[in-house]
């Protein structure tokens, strides 16, 4: 009988942990630091593309990065601080790509 009981909770457990993970939204730890870090870099991002939109000449410079080849864009944006945010030193590559990615999408306009 005793048996029985145990390994219907096993059973139970392996089923509720399914069933959570499946469909209930449940995650890893890993899962969940990498959906913020990605969250982090989007909002970040956002922030830079801002950045630049706000400065006096933001036209002239989203001008300047569509003649700059994708791969120097990066570097462009570095170069010019919008990665930067309020009192940092230096920002990340993957900031300053994301922002190069989402102001292509205004170059596009």
């Amino acid at each position: 009988m005793v048996k029985h009981v145990v390994w219907g909770l096993i059973i139970g457990a392996v089923i509720t942990m399914i069933i959570g993970f499946a469909w209930g939204g449940w995650t890893t730890r890993g899962t969940s630091l990498q959906r913020t870090d990605e969250a982090v870099l989007a909002t970040r991002a956002a922030i830079c593309v801002a950045q630049f939109m706000k400065a006096p000449d933001a036209q002239e410079k989203l001008k300047e990065l569509k003649d700059i080849s994708s791969w120097e864009r990066s570097a462009f944006i570095e170069k010019g601080g919008w990665d930067r945010m309020p009192g940092e030193e230096k920002a990340g590559y993957t900031v300053s790509r994301a922002c190069a990615d989402g102001l292509e999408f205004l170059m596009q306009k």
